[in-house]
């Protein structure tokens, strides 16, 4: 076939389903200026949503006292069904819709909605508006989270490539969207959305293979890690991307229960209705109906449920962790079997607010054991649940997200995934009335709503840095970061409560007041990713599977840890191992920096030189950290090399896990 570089199957692609701002220490207007730096040239930047498409109509995505589009915009309106081209605006500056994919796998194009960039889904609007939303005031989630809403850079323009439809997202539909993207002039491409795990090679990965081709025209692909919340479950792997994982803010959406001997829990909701007076409390098990055993009741299956040992009762349901089963589905159920109220017990403690139907509220194993045991102790157990409220000053915060997806990295372990953590849980923002939900705000969860965090501190540098390439804002972003909460402890994952590491949050929780002044970066080129790939064993012929070129192996690196990455994995140490990292000074012209290390577990760190001593801007300098093994250890250890002096830290992960075998070294 003529023109083609490669052909893979279109694989579906899955979507990874504002206070939060105001948390990470953003002001709380439209010009979300960060003290020492001006970021009003954020009109001249173009955000690319590969989504679901957008609800134009949305006052988050007004164009109110929006100067005229940049000159430089070459994209167009595409009309379509219920979206006509003179829809867009000076917010919305382009919109485009793919359906080849979706209409090559799905029979009849079934359950299509909108073809056009409208979006009947609710989650490109609400990605959007996370990332570049206008300032909205008084909005809320049904009298929840009231506040204004707004976006992380609120004057940045939006241009829509809806590529996601009711099944899913297509790789047929993903590459023409970002060919699209890169030639209508975007700045950043935003997908919230990304391959079932485990990952494949990466010239297989439409994303991949579709990101490479923007970074190498200086645009950077922020995408979300997924949701699987297992270790090593981690996608959107390829170094050129930004992949982000999510965590908590301080606010949550809480319901009481108050059971009958006095003790009040707290349970996650977002379920408005109550009861009134407190009733028998069971668990599902003991309502068990038909053919079903009381282990299967207890999970509230549909018809699972005894009407008349069920009705006007609190059940107490279980939901497994790994379950794709829907919460609010099983409140349903409760409701349809006469039960007045549900406490749902999550093994994986996500911590997901749900719309539940009935006074209901999920909770975790250990406050779910509490609450059976009171049951199976008390001769007649009662119970009443009260409805949600907003809860602010939520401690400790941030906290990674049950469900965010971990490392290691499954293709390349030597390059850490994820990058960085944002915001992702209960995450208001815009919403498509068109969708199951009829509302013009909903509260979200899901790396989904990380992903557009970072993809709106991406714009606000870009804004203040427009020259800087998609590794220098991807390195200013990863180096800032913050490995503390609030209260100045290291950071926590869900449910256990351990010590975040990097393969939860990669170099931590995103720092946007700090991220315009990094001090130094680390820069990388197309070039450096083709040698790379390289590294890893492509050849040209699979090389240009990827780069659609005649690019060679000419260049290349005696391992991947040859890239400039701005963290260091070292899967499998065997006895010294040396990696070299070049930094660039775009901080004061004259400035020293010293080097700071805390060294894994059981592993020697030097870094030679110690001080790196810069004369002028944008200079760079190169250092080598060495490894030694010095003691045994099991799988993976933590550490971090930070560059510092007076004003700024430059702080890099470093992980590695040592080989069993100490012979040699490797290479």
């Amino acid at each position: 076939m003529p023109g083609v570089v490669s052909v893979f199957p279109n694989t579906k692609r899955s979507l990874h389903t504002t206070h939060s701002w105001d948390f990470m220490g953003l002001s709380d207007d439209e010009t979300m200026e960060i003290p020492g730096f001006s970021t009003k040239n954020q009109i001249n930047v173009i955000i690319g949503f590969i989504d679901t498409g957008i609800w134009p109509e949305s006052p988050s995505f007004s164009d109110t006292n929006m100067p005229p589009v940049p000159a430089g915009w070459k994209g167009q309106c595409q009309s379509g069904e219920a979206f006509n081209a003179s829809i867009c605006n000076r917010k919305i500056i382009g919109a485009r819709y793919y359906m080849s994919g979706y209409e090559a796998e799905e029979e009849n194009g079934k359950t299509m909605f909108y073809k056009s960039a409208r979006d009947s889904s609710g989650h490109g609007s609400h990605t959007a508006s996370t990332a570049a939303g206008r300032y909205v005031a008084n909005m809320n989630y049904k009298g929840l989270a009231n506040g204004g809403a707004r976006g992380g850079a609120p004057m940045a323009r939006i241009a829509v490539y809806k590529t996601c439809w009711s099944s899913g997202c297509y790789d047929v539909d993903l590459l023409a969207a970002f060919d699209d993207a890169i030639r209508d002039g975007v700045h950043v491409i935003s997908l919230s959305l990304g391959p079932d795990a485990p990952q494949g090679d990466y010239f297989n990965d439409a994303i991949s293979v579709g990101s490479y081709h923007a970074v190498s025209r200086g645009i950077l692909v922020v995408a979300s890690v997924g949701n699987e919340g297992s270790t090593g479950s981690a996608t959107n792997l390829a170094p050129w991307m930004i992949t982000v994982a999510a965590s908590s803010t301080d606010r949550d959406f809480t319901s009481d229960i108050l059971l009958g001997n006095g003790v009040r829990l707290k349970g996650e909701s977002l379920s408005l209705s109550q009861m009134n007076t407190s009733t028998r409390i069971i668990p599902a098990s003991e309502a068990y109906a038909g053919y079903f055993t009381p282990y299967q009741s207890s999970y509230c299956l549909d018809s699972s449920l005894n009407r008349t040992k069920a009705k006007g009762k609190v059940l107490v349901c279980l939901h497994a962790g790994s379950s794709s089963e829907s919460k609010m589905e099983k409140s349903i159920i409760v409701k349809e079997a006469g039960g007045v109220g549900m406490i749902l017990i999550d093994d994986a403690d996500k911590g997901v607010a749900i719309p539940f139907v009935i006074p209901a509220a999920t909770v975790g194993k250990k406050i779910g054991n509490k609450i059976l045991a009171y049951i199976n102790n008390t001769r007649l157990p009662m119970a009443r649940i009260l409805s949600a409220r907003t809860v602010l000053g939520a401690q400790p915060a941030p906290r990674v997200a049950a469900f965010s997806s971990r490392g290691p990295n499954s293709v390349t372990p030597e390059i850490l995934k994820p990058d960085i953590a944002a915001p992702g849980l209960n995450i208001l923002a815009a919403w498509s009335p068109a969708a199951s939900t009829k509302l013009n705000f909903n509260v979200l969860s899901g790396t989904s709503m990380a992903c557009p965090h970072i993809t709106g501190v991406v714009a606000l540098l870009k804004a203040v840095h427009p020259s800087w390439s998609p590794s220098a804002i991807k390195s200013a972003i990863m180096t800032t970061a913050k490995l503390s909460d609030k209260h100045h402890k290291p950071i926590i994952v869900d449910p256990e409560g351990k010590r975040a590491t990097p393969f939860d949050f990669g170099s931590g929780f995103v720092n946007p007041t700090n991220v315009l002044d990094p001090g130094l970066i680390y820069d990388a080129q197309p070039a450096d990713y083709r040698a790379f790939l390289c590294s890893i064993g492509y050849d040209e012929k699979s090389l240009h599977l990827i780069t659609r070129d005649n690019s060679t192996c000419d260049q290349t690196f005696a391992s991947p840890n040859g890239l400039n990455y701005p963290s260091i994995t070292i899967p499998n140490l065997r006895s010294t191992y040396s990696v070299t990292r070049t930094v660039t000074n775009v901080g004061k012209a004259r400035s020293i920096y010293k080097a700071v290390v805390y060294a894994p577990t059981g592993v020697n760190v030097t870094v030679v030189p110690r001080r790196l001593a810069f004369t002028r801007y944008y200079q760079k300098m190169n250092f080598t950290v060495n490894f030694k093994v010095a003691a045994p250890t099991q799988g993976y250890v933590f550490g971090s090399l930070t560059w510092r002096n007076k004003r700024t830290s430059v702080t890099s992960p470093l992980v590695v896990r040592v080989a069993h075998s100490n012979m040699g070294m490797m290479v």
